[in-house]
C-alpha cells in the first residue's frame, strides 16, 4: 500500500533522494494498492500545499491508475475525478460515491459548491443551513 507522502514525493520530487526511493518502490512493487483515503489526501496536499491546478491534480491521480501494478477503487476514483474535473473537490466526489454505496440516499453538507456540483451530476444532495 502506498501512503500519501510516498505519492507526493514520487510526483513532486521536492526531496530528490526520497523521490527516487518512492519512484523505485512504486515501479518495482508487484502490486501497489492505492486506498481512496490516500488519494483524497494526495489531492488535498497537491491543491492546498503545492497549489497545483485541478487539471494537474487529476493527471497526477490518473497517471498511477494506468500502471499495470496499481489497484484502486475505480468507481470511487472516477467519482472523485468527476467532481475535480467539474471544479469541485476530489474528496467530495469520493464521499458521495462511497456514501451511496453504503446505502445513503442524500449527500448532506454545508458546502454550497459541493451540493451544487453533485446535483448537477444527478446525485441527491442537500445543503444544510
Amino acid at each position: 500500500m502506498a501512503d500519501t507522502n510516498l505519492l507526493v514525493r514520487a510526483l513532486t520530487e521536492d526531496d530528490l533522494p526520497q523521490a527516487r526511493l518512492a519512484q523505485r518502490a512504486l515501479a518495482e512493487a508487484a502490486l501497489v494498492a492505492l486506498p481512496v483515503a490516500a488519494l483524497c489526501e494526495f489531492a488535498w496536499v497537491l491543491g492546498r500545499g503545492y497549489r497545483l491546478p485541478a487539471a494537474d491534480i487529476a493527471a497526477a491521480i490518473r497517471g498511477p491508475g494506468a500502471a499495470a501494478n496499481v489497484v484502486m477503487d475505480a468507481a470511487a476514483v472516477a467519482a472523485g475525478l468527476g467532481m475535480l474535473d467539474a471544479g469541485g473537490d476530489f474528496a467530495d466526489g469520493v464521499i458521495a460515491h462511497q456514501g451511496s454505496s453504503l446505502g445513503g440516499a442524500t449527500f448532506c453538507s454545508f458546502d454550497r459548491q459541493a451540493v451544487a456540483l453533485l446535483e448537477a451530476r444527478g446525485v441527491a444532495a442537500r445543503l444544510l443551513g
